[in-house]
């Protein structure tokens, strides 16, 4: 099912030539507008607040920028951006750009464990592996939970402690007048955790960069672009179990001989005018073992004959394209005396024909 998203400057309203400044204060006042804080239980008002923050980040970023203004959202995705699943991601990028307002309030689910980010990888693919499937091993770094304190961050015999700050929600109250302002807890970060010893293999951060190698199956009749998803194969959460996922991107390499149609394999093939005038039985190139084509007298340039399933499957399926061959006439570039002789009397007979 594909999802339509509206444009990214529409959502946001401004102009594609928007400058920074113009983008920031244009989201800020949207983010406001439809805040989870200020509307309540507004299932609407939520969506409309993850839309603009989607925008926002795409567009307050010079590089997913001009990869949006090129491709559009297909080439967003492309690149493994797939937006905001959770209000409380926002609020870990943007909450600083609501002054203190709403304080970043409405965190659902930001004390429970946290899913990690994807990863993209890509992978090069030949005609002849993308015709039959390919096992590609290939090594991509990433975040895993640190394995001596599990990801808690602290040296074990030393579980992190409430923070004494915040009594372990994460987030502090100031009253001001009628104001009532929550912002994150300056001692533990928002986490709600204070770490005394930390781990000495990870420092404290709770996670290691590791780069293991991974065998993965590229499937029959792959194509180029396309991707393959490795559930739980990206960075790690802040659990157990909460990975994130890996997309293979594969390019498939061009061929000297061949092009691609989707599943139909395509090849130009060149024949001297005699086989084309008087018919040949001639070999046609194939990514497997050559094909045998009867080519009839009187063939013109650019007829196409079909091969039938001498191209690519479908991916999941063993029914197969065709091999589309595209006739061309080959012209010698040096002929000897005698050749030319030849030819010459072939063109006076033909003149001949031709005027009577």
């Amino acid at each position: 099912m594909t999802i339509h998203r509206r444009d990214y400057y529409e959502v946001l309203g401004v102009p594609r030539d928007a400058d920074a400044s113009a983008v920031k204060k244009a989201y800020r006042k949207k983010a406001l507008d439809f805040h989870p804080d200020r509307n309540p239980d507004d299932p609407e008002a939520e969506e409309r607040f993850k839309e603009a923050s989607e925008a926002y980040q795409v567009l307050s970023d010079p590089q997913k920028r001009a990869v949006y203004d090129r491709y559009g959202h297909e080439g967003l995705a492309g690149r493994g951006y797939h937006g905001f699943d959770d209000v409380g991601d926002i609020f870990d990028l943007f909450g600083d750009l609501f002054g203190g307002l709403f304080g970043g309030g409405f965190r659902r689910g930001s004390t429970g464990p946290r899913r990690g980010d994807d990863l993209r990888a890509d992978v090069t693919v030949t005609y002849a592996e993308a015709l039959t499937g390919v096992t590609k091993g290939i090594q991509i770094p990433r975040i895993e939970l640190c394995t001596r304190c599990r990801g808690t961050g602290a040296e074990p015999g030393h579980p992190p402690k409430a923070c004494p700050a915040c009594g372990g929600r994460g987030r502090v109250v100031r009253q001001t007048g009628f104001m009532r302002l929550e912002t994150p807890c300056s001692r533990c970060r928002g986490t709600g955790r204070v770490v005394e010893e930390p781990c000495g293999l990870c420092d404290g951060s709770g996670y290691t960069r590791t780069t293991p190698r991974l065998e993965v199956e590229i499937p029959a009749g792959i194509d180029d672009g396309q991707r393959i998803r490795l559930s739980g194969e990206g960075n790690d959460g802040s659990a157990p179990g909460f990975r994130g996922d890996l997309y293979i991107v594969c390019n498939l390499e061009p061929h000297p001989v061949f092009r691609r149609d989707g599943r139909d394999l395509l090849v130009d093939l060149e024949l001297t005018y005699p086989q084309l005038a008087l018919g040949a039985k001639v070999e046609v190139p194939t990514l497997g073992e050559p094909e045998n084509l009867d080519v009839p007298a009187g063939t013109q340039a650019g007829t196409v004959f079909k091969i039938r399933r001498a191209g690519f499957p479908e991916v999941g399926r063993s029914r197969r394209g065709d091999l589309r061959v595209t006739i061309a006439v080959g012209v010698p570039k040096r002929l000897n005396r005698e050749q030319k002789r030849l030819l010459r009397e072939l063109q006076d007979t033909l003149n001949g024909e031709q005027g009577s």
